[in-house]
């Protein structure tokens, strides 16, 4: 969620921040101006009849001492009337508050001036690319062929178990997956994050701190009768255990790593585009999340960028990182960088890992601050990234290591695999 006072000092700044994200509803920043006057306004009076009623109301008890009851009654029918009259402006001071804070937050975070723009993936920029594109011979298969051909996941069970976007992985298959959430685990605490394993469901406030509420209703998986929410990735959960706290400067960075399963609902997602493991509602990641000083923020997403950057070197995948234009970036996101994986099979770019710095907007919902050497108090900046998504890390996997004879796998990987090959 954006600072108000942010907002009011630099109304056209955010408003032209607002249009690189292609943020049409601009209205929305003056009526929020709007409210806040209101509200100013509305306080203001509050405050000076309660003021009055606290001065009137001590005047009693004196006149009463003194002995002067008709002064002292005449006195409590005007605290009487200045007390009637607080309720109709209390009321009203309700209304503009809430008006306030549902306008703010429709408001996504403003992009950094780094964000290039533009409106779809086509306009994303290409910073660097890495590793060596497969030449597969012409009777290679895409990965949900490869899969039937070694019996390693089982999209018509699954479906048949729960419903269509829920694979069952099977023997080798759910041995990789096994392999692969400890390979990224452990990765990620070499570099010097800490594991977590959180809850799989939230709460409202935790769906409401990361800005999945209200922006992605229509995308998580809802417990009506508990109130709660499958999470769609495990930044929700992490960043939520520091809400409402007050950390230490010198506990900064707070790096975490978790495994969880994510659960989307993908509404609306269908055709060739999503076969196999492209697009499902359930699969696995490796996340990892930081809560930094903001003056690092900037510096240490690079640091995160080059993290997950050296991990997919080491499962010699091909890749290419994209910085995201103003309209493919997240609701909450300042800064998006995008890393694909060439599939060989399909011959398309396959996105496994978003990297975001949010600045203080997820922060600023959660309340999640420090003092710094001044003693003054700040918002913590909040970053996360895949480290990494499975389905089409898999996917690249199986379609850019076929063989005549089998499946190879990444060298790094085959200890915790336990083979060579599938």
């Amino acid at each position: 969620m954006l600072q108000l006072a942010f907002i009011r000092n630099n109304k056209e700044e955010v408003k032209q921040r607002l249009t690189v994200k292609n943020f049409a509803e601009l209205s929305i920043v003056d009526d929020l101006l709007s409210f806040d006057e209101e509200r100013k306004r509305l306080q203001q009076q509050f405050d000076s009849i309660q003021a009055r009623v606290n001065s009137t109301s001590k005047q009693i008890g004196q006149l009463m001492a003194k002995g002067q009851k008709d002064d002292a009654e005449n006195k409590k029918q005007e605290v009487a009337s200045l007390k009637s009259s607080l309720q109709p402006i209390s009321d009203r001071l309700s209304i503009v508050e809430k008006q306030l804070e549902d306008a703010l937050v429709k408001l996504p975070n403003l992009p950094s001036d780094k964000v290039p723009p533009g409106k779809t993936p086509a306009d994303n920029i290409v910073v660097r690319a890495g590793g060596v594109e497969p030449q597969l011979s012409a009777n290679a298969l895409p990965h949900w062929e490869l899969i039937k051909k070694y019996d390693i996941v089982d999209f018509e069970t699954g479906a048949k178990i729960t419903g269509s976007g829920f694979p069952l992985y099977k023997g080798k298959g759910a041995k990789l997956q096994r392999a692969l959430i400890q390979y990224f685990l452990d990765f990620n605490i070499g570099e010097g994050y800490t594991e977590y394993l959180p809850p799989f469901m939230v709460n409202e406030a935790t769906a409401y701190g990361t800005g999945q509420l209200p922006d992605k209703e229509g995308q998580m998986y809802y417990m009506q009768a508990d109130n709660f929410y499958m999470i769609p990735t495990s930044e929700v959960p992490l960043t939520n255990i520091y809400r409402d706290e007050i950390l230490k400067e010198e506990d900064l960075p707070i790096r975490m790593t978790a495994y969880s399963p994510c659960f989307r609902r993908e509404a609306g997602s269908f055709g060739k585009d999503v076969r196999g493991l492209n697009r499902v509602h359930q699969f696995d990641k490796v996340e990892i999340v930081q809560l930094v000083h903001p003056e690092r923020s900037y510096e240490v997403l690079e640091e995160m960028v080059n993290h997950v950057e050296k991990l997919l070197n080491t499962l010699t995948l091909p890749y290419r990182i994209l910085k995201l234009c103003g309209g493919d970036m997240s609701f909450a996101s300042a800064l998006t960088y995008d890393f694909e994986v060439f599939s060989a099979a399909q011959q398309k770019w396959l996105e496994v890992s978003s990297v975001s710095n949010f600045e203080s907007f997820q922060t600023n919902r959660m309340k999640i601050r420090f003092k710094d050497g001044n003693g003054k108090m700040q918002l913590v900046h909040s970053l996360n990234g895949s480290a990494l998504a499975l389905p089409r890390i898999v996917a690249c996997l199986l379609e850019n290591n076929q063989t005549e004879n089998g499946i190879k796998i990444p060298l790094a990987l085959q200890r915790y695999f336990g083979a060579e090959s599938i």
